[in-house]
């Protein structure tokens, strides 16, 4: 081979593999998702959110919930940490145990999107920007022995315990400035260091509800977040642009408040209305008032995120992207008789019915279940002879992708 040969393979040689080399960097995910605190439905449509309006354009604006079942086994809180770990978590507050702001005993053996993340992918990259420390240090467990010692890549937070940068006033506006800080920090490493997993929390609009319900003052608040946001989203852009990156964001409330705007806790109607704004188009779950806990297996699926069996078999939620086929799990149990019904979605599939009687899982051991037979998707609905009567079951719907779950007790 003469030397003007050899150059011009070495040339041809060097662009397929810059071609590839930026083909996969073209197809690099990366996800955000933002918690803005106590944004009722109603106040949200109402007021110009010029950003989050850009952002549903490109996926959708739908109406969620929290609070799980209400009346039922799941019914969790409407509480702000109470509803960050039900997303983090994808489970009730009967699973993760934060029934309240002091978050005292979570039970770390269901793991947070961000654990599953860095187990899977050690050398990508997450991050938290909170206006609440407590949010890295107990819900994500930052360092903590029932974590696995488990270490974000980055972070920024802890603003509201510097009470000489940040005094503390009556009308919280040292809150606002940490969210402007916060916000604008997390956009700035979102342009310069763009982590693979990353969570954002603002919470200047809690505090206004709390202090004057539906007002003025909430009002601004909710268009300053939705400013907050912007800054993260134009860094989002740019990414993409420029990086040709793949970003997927999310963002959502944690509860509604009841009347007049004020407080939140109970099961109301109102109290149990969310929101969810994404730049993906979801599926039709989504059409069903999809919970918090949906959030967490929707991340999963877009960072193709492969959750052991016995992990995923306890998430509450349902992915809202890829083909949906069943969701709203239910059941009954009398004597050994159980019958199970769902919301079907026409896809002419097939699933696995799991049953178990103990809940070992929730003390960091296994449950052997017991393979009851497959079901039509379609029919929406089955019935088994246990043969034996149980006080409890949880039992598993093993879709074509994903699970659903459902725990059931015996009303003999």
């Amino acid at each position: 081979m003469n030397q003007n040969m050899m150059h011009r393979t070495c040339y041809i040689v060097f662009f397929f593999v810059l071609s590839l080399a930026f083909q996969a960097k073209a197809q690099e995910k990366k996800a955000l998702f933002i918690i803005l605190d106590g944004i009722q439905r109603e106040l949200l449509k109402k007021n110009p959110t010029p950003n989050l309006d850009e952002i549903a354009d490109r996926g959708g604006y739908y109406e969620a919930h929290v609070g799980g079942e209400a009346g039922g086994y799941s019914e969790t809180p409407t509480i702000s940490a109470v509803g960050y770990n039900s997303l983090l978590t994808g489970v009730w507050v009967n699973k993760h145990n934060v029934k309240g702001n002091s978050i005292r005993q979570p039970n770390y053996h269901y793991w947070t999107i961000f654990r599953h993340f860095k187990k899977q992918y050690p050398d990508k990259t997450t991050a938290v920007y909170s206006t609440w420390l407590d949010n890295r240090t107990k819900l994500v467990g930052e360092n903590l022995e029932d974590t696995g010692n488990f270490l974000l890549d980055y972070h920024f937070d802890g603003l509201e315990v510097d009470t000489l940068g940040y005094p503390h006033d009556d009308k919280s506006d040292y809150i606002n400035k940490i969210d402007q800080e916060v916000a604008a920090y997390a956009a700035a490493e979102v342009a310069a260091k763009a982590p693979d997993l990353t969570w954002v929390y603002l919470q200047y609009t809690d505090d206004m509800g709390h202090k004057y319900g539906e007002s003025p003052q909430m009002d601004q608040a909710i268009q300053e977040a939705d400013r907050q946001v912007g800054l993260i989203w134009d860094a989002i852009k740019m990414r993409e642009n420029e990086q040709g990156e793949d970003w997927m964001i999310v963002i959502t409330t944690d509860h509604g408040r009841g009347e007049g705007g004020f407080h939140h806790g109970g099961q109301s109607e109102a109290e149990r209305a969310t929101w969810i704004v994404a730049n993906r188009k979801f599926n039709e779950v989504a059409s069903q008032t999809p919970g918090i806990v949906d959030i967490f297996p929707t991340i999963a699926s877009y960072l193709d995120l492969n959750i052991p069996k016995n992990q995923a078999m306890e998430v509450d939620g349902i992915s809202l992207l890829g083909e949906a086929y069943a969701s709203h799990l239910r059941g009954t149990l009398s004597g050994a008789s159980l019958k199970l019904n769902w919301k079907s979605y026409g896809s002419g599939e097939t699933a696995r019915v799991w049953a178990t009687s103990t809940n070992q899982f929730r003390y960091g051991n296994s449950d052997l279940y017991r393979l009851l037979g497959e079901v039509n998707l379609d029919n929406e609905s089955a019935a088994f002879d246990l043969k034996a009567n149980y006080n409890n079951l949880k039992v598993v719907l093993e879709l074509p992708s994903g699970y659903a779950n459902v725990w059931v007790s015996n009303a003999d």
